[in-house]
């Protein structure tokens, strides 16, 4: 984001999610770079506008979705994208999760 400092995201609360999804998508790629496998990158949004941050497709059509949320808890309504991925995908929908902005895996 141009014109997006530290000092920025500390008082707009509101640009670290777009901030925290490039990041987790670029070490994503990284990783992906070394790998002897190669991957496929996207986003998914269907007509209802639930939408996945990031969509991860293997050579052989398996699906992983990653949904990036800037929230310490999380509840069912952030894997509602995830849920329709893997209806869109179907038997190739392999993995869905939620990262979140917390230091333990409850978010207490």
């Amino acid at each position: 984001m141009v014109g997006c400092t530290p000092e920025r995201v500390r008082e707009d609360k509101a640009l670290f999610g777009p901030v925290l999804e490039t990041f987790v998508l670029g070490e994503l790629l990284k990783l992906a770079s070394w790998s002897q496998e190669r991957y496929e990158f996207s986003h998914f949004r269907d007509k209802e506008r639930k939408e996945v941050d990031i969509v991860i497709e293997d050579r052989r059509g398996r699906v992983v979705g990653i949904e990036v949320k800037v929230s310490a808890t999380v509840t069912s309504r952030d894997f509602a994208g995830l849920r329709r991925l893997s209806e869109a995908c179907g038997d190739r929908f392999v993995l869905g999760l939620v990262l979140h902005d917390h230091d333990s895996p409850t978010g207490r």
